[in-house]
């Protein structure tokens, strides 16, 4: 059987130089950085990708080690295997450079933990990161590239410089990218448990599988937390491997931060011309691409917690927004209504409480859940 590379990890990440912050970026100098993640699919060979995309120095590698992942920073140290990147176990990332590690001849499976452990000998500057990974990581000054347990180790809330996965697949593989905001990633469910609903309806289908691109904070029209949704297109959708299908879900920041931002100024918000002429130019430019394109409701927040987010112009045009998606005239493939899935049905502005992560914007694994079993898994026939 012919075999690719396929997608079967991605992590979106932020430039920590922006001017407005949601989640405190960092350094490190000397330090070992342990992350895990789990894999969407297998196959029987990986490649790891690493980024220096928003690096304003170049990143010095003093060594990139894989290892299955038994608990926490625990490794099992007979899968402790050295990552190379063109035949060397060092290497300098240049600005603004992405890279990929050689391949790695060891057969995965989907659901399984994989842990890279990554050496950072100079000052990395801030780094280029991500909001929600997979779970808490750790940070140890050092070389312990192959301890099996970082000791006395700083938990890391963020993810850094690790962006993907890929295995080696039969080439009929195909895969869905859910792409959008933090209802993508999966911010506020249970660390290390993979329930975000792009996961937990991954688990759903009979073929492929799906990898998150979802950036918490993200907005559709606005640069600033991540890039905005338009210009991540090529870069994370159309350059993913093995992408078929795409699963949007975006708008509630370009609705919420303005107002967030400003508070107690109001905010200026983007109108429903201008949401609408937004979602269309992302569907057509996937549909160009030849992708399935399953959009969704923007999902109910009245009541959050963070001052200025939630306003009367920005529940107006919310209103108006999914009434346009759910209609005829909409420009996607499908519509997936995870608004309703969730919403409290005396309130529909509002989250249901069973599913309320506590702040009012976003859903807990139960939530997470209620979406990922109210959308029709036959619309990703990968």
């Amino acid at each position: 059987m012919t075999t690719t590379w396929i997608a079967a990890h991605r992590a979106a990440v932020i430039n920590p130089h922006e001017n407005f912050h949601l989640f405190e970026p960092r350094s490190f100098t000397d330090q070992t950085i342990r992350q895990t993640l789990r894999l969407a699919g297998g196959g029987e060979a990986l490649r790891v990708r690493l980024s220096n995309r928003y690096g304003k120095e170049p990143l010095e590698l003093g060594g990139a080690h894989l290892a299955v992942r038994t608990r926490g920073s625990r490794i099992d140290p007979t899968s402790d295997t050295p990552l190379r990147f063109s035949a060397a176990e060092t290497v300098t990332l240049p600005v603004g450079e992405e890279i990929v590690s050689d391949p790695v001849e060891l057969p995965v499976s989907a659901g399984e933990e994989l842990t890279i452990s990554l050496y950072l000998p100079g000052d990395t500057g801030l780094t280029t990161y991500t909001a929600v990974p997979y779970d808490i990581g750790h940070a140890v000054s050092g070389n312990h590239l192959s301890a099996e347990l970082l000791d006395e180790s700083d938990e890391l809330p963020l993810g850094h410089f690790l962006t993907g996965v890929d295995v080696l697949a039969p080439e009929t593989t195909r895969i869905a990218v859910a792409f959008g905001d933090s209802w993508i990633e999966g911010a506020a469910t249970t660390p290390g448990t993979d329930n975000s609903f792009p996961a937990q309806l991954s688990r759903r289908l009979d073929h492929g599988w799906i990898v998150n691109q979802g950036i918490s904070g993200n907005r559709l029209l606005t640069d600033e937390i991540g890039d905005h949704l338009l210009s991540r297109i090529d870069h994370d959708v159309l350059n993913v491997p093995g992408v078929s299908h795409v699963l949007v879900h975006v708008g509630l920041n370009d609705l919420g931060l303005p107002g967030a931002i400003a508070d107690p100024e109001p905010g200026q918000l983007p109108t429903t011309d201008d949401l609408i002429t937004g979602l269309t130019t992302l569907a057509d430019r996937l549909h160009s691409a030849g992708l399935t394109v399953i959009g969704s409701t923007i999902g109910p927040y009245a009541g959050t917690i963070y001052p200025g987010y939630d306003t009367e112009e920005g529940q107006t045009v919310r209103h108006q927004v999914n009434t346009w998606l759910l209609g005829d005239d909409h420009p996607f493939d499908a519509v997936a209504d995870i608004a309703t899935a969730v919403a409290d049905p005396g309130q529909p502005t509002r989250i249901r409480d069973e599913f309320n992560s506590g702040d009012g914007l976003h859903v807990n694994d139960a939530g997470a859940k209620a979406i990922a079993d109210a959308i029709d898994a036959t619309l990703l026939n990968l």
